[in-house]
């Protein structure tokens, strides 16, 4: 108790499954002759601390969630709710088949769009929905030929008339056309 624990300041490579980790050693002679050994550890040439590398940030970001509490359960009720399902009830735990994050990404991004289709047909009617997707959908087909210019504007084959040739836009209530 009330002992100075000491490095030597060398940091020392940890190996924890495929990662490896920096870490430093900080421990004391004192700890068989204190009466809080029994209580503090089990191993018989006493007590061993290890940092990480990252030890400073871990404690920085446990300091951050006890300042900000109320934050962080809301954001656990609202953020991780979708990993929780998905892991869970669809048993999406990991991805095997690919090598690369680059091709493991593709079949994340998969799921959660099935996840927010799944949510979107819970939340909305569906006959609303109906609705929503033909206005989107002709939206898209009257100003197929605007797209195309604003295509060719971004890539620089600027073509004035067919920019201007039809004003229109849509609002949640309908399309107008000017």
């Amino acid at each position: 108790a009330n002992q100075i624990l000491t490095t030597k300041s060398n940091w020392y490579s940890k190996k924890n499954g495929k990662s490896v980790t920096q870490m430093k050693h900080y421990k004391t002679s004192d700890c068989q002759s204190c009466e809080l050994f029994k209580k503090c550890t089990k191993n018989a040439r006493g007590r061993l601390i290890e940092p990480s590398e990252h030890a400073d940030l871990i404690y920085a970001n446990k300091v951050r969630i006890e300042n900000n509490y109320e934050i962080y359960r809301r954001r656990q009720a609202i953020v991780e709710h979708p990993y929780g399902v998905i892991k869970h009830r669809w048993d999406f735990y990991y991805i095997m088949t690919k090598k690369t994050i680059k091709h493991a990404s593709a079949d994340v991004e998969l799921i959660f769009t099935d996840y927010n289709l799944k949510r979107i047909f819970n939340l909305v009617d569906l006959n609303r929905l109906k609705m929503y997707l033909k206005r989107t959908a002709l939206f898209y087909w009257v100003n197929k030929t605007d797209f195309k210019a604003l295509y060719d504007f971004v890539n620089f084959e600027i073509n004035v008339d067919v920019i201007f040739k039809r004003r229109n836009y849509c609002s949640l209530n309908g399309l107008y056309l000017l």
